[in-house]
């Protein structure tokens, strides 16, 4: 396996094939066309590549990948294929996880500016002093972070196992959680525990999405199950709206993204005709995908996230043709990030879980 080039580009146009410039802050001028599908695939065949897309990448993007889904489950499924090369269709910090776990794979990220508003609002200097101000803590960190945060974390989790891995933690010892505030305030209502320090951090994306938009959609659909994601705004509003009675209790389903997926396939089963979604719109896809039969709505038709849109067409083009952009991390960073992760694996349910 080689590539022309590892070097990532600053200035436009590209200089790698005809078409592909940088426009608006993100790789375009292909069509994602038949031609484009058959020279990704012949390119990936080439270079032994597998191909990974997160579920809220561009539906052309979910298509053509060999594996979708939560970023975890997918660089879990990549350690255990025998690609040299990694292509993940996604966001920095997904192309560090898959790196840390495949630590002999060459990962490469379509475009490296791919960055998150989540994973950004937790910093490791900003962990590390955290943590002196509470010495005898534990640290339960949400995959969606650095892998240098990661590297200072007892355990990492997922939203479908953060009440779980917290539960699996001493209920005498102090716990900072984060970087998501929402998730954090969902595990500590559902555990109880009132040791839980929870860090200050959001999506905007997810946060975005209200409890007002949310009372509006399920009003509007006095019908529709309705699917949420913890990390939105609209997590809190959606258990004090069933609580008060205003959305019957049974139709609020708090869900990872890979539950959405099950979940969705159990509403087909059931002969649900609408259900209300909750999270980033590239979901949408996967779910319709899933249930043909049902009715997919957004919560909110805004929630989309510019930086998983990055990933475009042309970016995944470039990628392929010139290996661009390579992700690495540093061995002892990766080597303790990776205690993390394989301790949160050890308490269980972690796939399908952002």
């Amino acid at each position: 396996m080689s590539f022309s080039s590892t070097t990532t580009p600053t200035a436009a146009p590209d200089p790698q094939g005809p078409g592909i410039r940088r426009i608006d802050g993100r790789w375009d001028g292909i069509e994602a066309d038949a031609a484009w599908r058959r020279e990704v695939r012949d390119l990936a065949a080439r270079h032994n590549a597998v191909i990974l897309a997160h579920n809220y990448e561009l539906p052309e993007i979910q298509d053509i990948a060999d594996h979708t889904g939560d970023s975890l489950a997918l660089s879990r499924i990549a350690a255990s294929t025998d690609a040299d090369v990694i292509v993940f269709c996604g966001v920095h910090f997904m192309a560090e996880t898959a790196k840390i776990l495949s630590p002999d794979k060459t990962v490469l990220i379509p475009d490296a500016d791919a960055g998150c508003s989540l994973a950004d609002s937790l910093t490791a200097d900003q962990l590390a002093e955290w943590k002196a101000e509470h010495p005898d803590a534990l640290v339960v960190s949400y995959v969606n972070t650095t892998a240098a945060v990661k590297a200072l974390t007892d355990i990492c989790c997922t939203s479908s196992n953060a009440v779980d891995v917290v539960r699996s933690l001493p209920e005498d010892r102090e716990i900072l959680f984060g970087p998501d505030q929402f998730l954090g305030a969902h595990v500590r209502r559902v555990t109880g525990r009132d040791t839980i320090h929870v860090w200050a951090g959001e999506c905007h994306v997810h946060a975005g999405i209200s409890g007002r938009d949310l009372a509006r959609r399920a009003e509007e659909n006095p019908d529709a199950e309705l699917f949420i994601h913890p990390e939105c705004g609209c997590a809190n509003s959606a258990i004090y709206l069933a609580g008060e009675g205003v959305v019957d209790p049974a139709r609020v389903h708090m869900l990872s993204t890979g539950e959405m997926i099950s979940s969705a396939r159990q509403a087909q089963r059931d002969g649900r005709s609408t259900v209300l979604v909750a999270t980033e719109v590239g979901m949408l896809h996967q779910l319709r995908g899933a249930a043909p039969d049902v009715e997919f709505a957004a919560v909110n038709e805004r929630a989309s996230c510019p930086y998983m849109k990055m990933i475009t067409p042309a970016a995944l083009l470039r990628c392929l043709r010139e290996g661009r952009d390579e992700v690495d991390v540093d061995p002892d960073t990766a080597a303790a990030a990776r205690r993390a992760v394989e301790r949160m694996i050890a308490v269980g349910t972690p796939g399908g879980g952002e």
